[in-house]
């Protein structure tokens, strides 16, 4: 199926600034935000809290059959810590957010994580373990890697994405010719 506008993954560790990334695309470029985190409670694509990680237990099935019709048609931004369980074909540009682990740190503690919750999210960061997934389950062409430790960054990264976009409109509509 060709789409008439991609769809775009925000990934990284929590707390590296995807949902604010991704608020301030969906606003400047008109796609839709779909935030992860929001679809798993409201949809109830989950299999319980897990008290220790203070999280829902994601169930990836039930989640991906209640975003496949509207992913498919394209024009989505998609912001969730992990990205390797969308399939390919869904998916035209994945953005990794990296964050200084000291930044991220305060970050984290700030939304008054638990301590271990805290910890295995800067040994993800630390480890590049999202930047990984991503290299694995998509093409090294579609993935970029970006930093987001100032606003400044946050804008300039932002600009990218829209450049990209419409290069991503151009080149499709030759396609579609």
């Amino acid at each position: 199926m060709v789409r008439a506008l991609p769809n775009i993954i925000v990934t990284g560790t929590p707390g590296v600034g995807k949902t604010t990334h991704c608020e301030m695309l969906a606003q400047n470029t008109g796609l839709k935000h779909l935030a992860i985190n929001d679809v798993v409670k409201q949809r109830g694509c989950h299999d319980g809290w897990d008290d220790e990680f203070s999280s829902w237990i994601v169930d990836e099935d039930k989640l991906l059959d209640a975003i496949e019709d509207e992913v498919k048609g394209g024009g989505y931004i998609i912001d969730w810590h992990a990205c390797d369980l969308f399939p390919k074909s869904w998916i035209d540009l994945v953005v990794v957010l990296r964050v200084d682990s000291t930044l991220l740190y305060d970050r984290l503690k700030a939304r008054n994580y638990p301590e271990n919750k805290l910890q295995e999210n800067l040994d993800s960061e630390i480890m590049e373990v999202l930047l990984e997934e991503a290299r694995e389950a998509y093409d090294a062409e579609i993935i970029v890697e970006l930093r987001s430790d100032t606003a400044e960054e946050m804008e300039s990264n932002v600009e990218r994405i829209e450049s990209w976009l419409e290069s991503w409109k151009k080149n499709n509509a030759a396609k579609e010719q």
